[in-house]
C-alpha cells in the first residue's frame, strides 16, 4: 500500500494529474483528506525523509568531500540507489556541475524520478548570474539578464517574460521548483551576495518584479521560491562563508525588507527560504534566522500569516557550520520551525538523528507531521502549466 502511494505521488508530480489548480492554500475539502490518507501511510522514516532535501552527493556515501565541484556527479549510481532505500529524501537540488548536456540532464532527471520519496526537482536559475542551464553553452536557451536589469526597466512585463522563459525550459527538462526569484531589497552597496540578483532598492519596485516573477514561472508549469528571509539585502557578510547580520529593528525591517515578502504571500506563493542572516535588534540574539522560532514561527508564520512550506537556505553554508554542529543545526531548525532542510552538512547522520528525536520525545511526530502535511500538499500542486499571458 504505501509504495502504491509513492508511485500514485510520483505519477501526479510527473504528469500534472493534480488535485487542486492554485497555488494558495483555499482549497480545505478533498485535498486535506488525501493529504491525511497518505500521511497515515507512511512510515516514520519516509515522513522524516520528507523533510530532507539534499544534492545528490548526499545520497554516495563514498564521497569524503564537500568540494562536489570537480567530481561531477551526473548520473545516479547504485550506491546513491541503496542509501536512498534507507533515507527516501523529499528533493533533490541539482547544481551546475551536476548538468552537462540535454541527453545527460534527460537521462539524469528520469533517474532521479525512480527515487524512493517521490522527490521534487529543484534549481536555482534565477537568471544573471545565478542560471545553472542558462549559463551552460550545451543548452539552446538565450540568457536572461540580472533581476536588477530587469527591475531598472520598472517594466513588470520583463519580469514576468523572463520567469516564463526560465520557467518554460525547467518544465521542459523535468524540473517542479526554481529557487527564485530573490525577494531581497538591494539596499546596502558594500553587499556583496546579492546585488544585481535583487531586483530594486527599493522595495515597492521590488514587490512588483517579485509577484510578476511567481506569476511567470507559475504559467509555465514551475513553482517559485522567493528568498532570502528576512531579506539578506543590507548585510556586508556573506553566509555562504560565516556569519552575516543586519542592525535593523522589525518596525525598519517591515517597512522595507518585508514588503517584497508581503506581497508574494499575499499572491500565494508555495516556499519561501530563510536566511542565515542574524537579527539581534529583532530577536535578541545572534541565532541566525533559519534557525530563530522566533523569526519564522511570532514573525514569518504568526505575524504575516504565511502557511506555506518554509526551506532553509543550504545548511552547509559557512554561517552555520562555523556556529553549529550538524545534529545541532538540524535538530535546532526542525525545532524553530523549517519544513525542509536543505543540504544538511552529512544527511545520513542529520536524518538518523531526526529519527532518534522523535524516538526519545525530544521532536514529537506531531511536529513532523505538520511539516509533511504542507510539503505533500505542495508536492499535489506541482507541473501545472496555466494559460499563458
Amino acid at each position: 500500500m504505501k509504495k502504491n502511494l509513492w508511485m500514485l505521488t510520483a505519477i501526479l508530480m510527473t504528469c500534472g494529474i493534480l488535485f487542486f489548480t492554485s497555488c494558495s492554500d483555499d482549497d480545505n475539502t478533498t485535498v486535506p483528506d488525501v493529504i491525511e490518507q497518505q500521511l497515515q501511510q507512511m512510515t516514520l522514516r519516509e515522513k522524516i525523509g520528507q523533510m530532507f532535501m539534499t544534492r545528490i552527493e548526499s545520497l554516495d556515501t563514498t564521497i569524503h568531500t564537500h568540494d562536489y565541484a570537480p567530481i561531477k556527479t551526473q548520473e545516479v549510481n547504485q550506491t546513491m540507489t541503496n542509501v536512498n532505500a534507507d533515507y527516501p529524501v523529499g528533493g533533490i537540488i541539482l547544481y551546475a556541475h551536476n548538468i552537462n548536456d540535454e541527453t545527460q540532464l534527460t537521462h539524469f532527471v528520469s533517474q532521479i524520478r525512480r527515487f524512493k520519496g517521490a522527490p521534487m526537482l529543484c534549481i536555482d536559475e534565477e537568471g544573471g548570474r545565478v542560471a545553472r542551464i542558462g549559463n551552460n553553452p550545451n543548452f539552446n536557451v538565450d540568457k536572461i539578464q540580472p533581476m536588477g536589469t530587469i527591475g531598472a526597466t520598472g517594466d513588470p512585463q520583463q519580469a514576468y517574460n523572463a520567469a516564463n522563459y526560465i520557467g518554460t525550459y525547467l518544465y521542459r527538462y523535468g524540473f517542479d521548483v526554481d529557487f527564485a526569484p530573490v525577494a531581497d531589497v538591494n539596499t546596502n552597496p558594500d553587499n556583496i551576495v546579492i546585488g544585481a540578483r535583487a531586483f530594486s532598492d527599493d522595495p515597492e519596485v521590488a514587490a512588483t518584479m517579485v509577484v510578476s516573477y511567481l506569476q511567470g514561472l507559475k504559467d509555465a508549469g514551475i513553482t517559485g521560491c522567493i528568498k532570502h528571509f528576512p531579506g539578506h539585502g543590507d548585510t556586508k557578510a556573506d553566509t555562504h562563508y560565516g556569519y552575516a547580520q543586519s542592525l535593523k529593528t522589525w518596525d525598519e525591517i517591515s517597512n522595507c525588507e518585508m514588503i517584497p515578502f508581503r506581497a508574494g504571500i499575499n499572491w500565494g506563493c508555495q516556499l519561501i527560504m530563510t536566511a542565515h542572516i542574524s537579527l539581534p535588534n529583532v530577536s535578541g540574539a545572534d541565532m541566525p534566522s533559519t534557525l530563530s522560532s522566533y523569526i519564522l514561527q511570532d514573525k514569518l508564520r504568526k505575524e504575516m500569516g504565511y502557511k506555506n512550506v518554509i526551506v532553509a537556505d543550504a545548511m552547509e553554508m559557512g554561517a552555520i557550520t562555523q556556529q553549529y554542529n550538524n545534529v545541532e543545526a538540524t535538530l535546532l531548525g526542525i525545532q524553530a520551525g523549517l519544513d525542509i532542510i536543505l543540504n544538511p552538512y552529512n544527511l545520513v547522520e542529520a536524518f538518523d538523528a531526526v529519527v532518534d528525536a522523535v524516538n526519545k520525545g525530544t521532536i514529537s511526530e506531531a511536529r513532523i507531521d505538520e511539516s509533511v502535511r504542507r510539503i505533500l500538499k505542495l508536492k499535489q500542486s506541482l507541473r501545472q502549466p496555466t494559460s499563458k499571458k
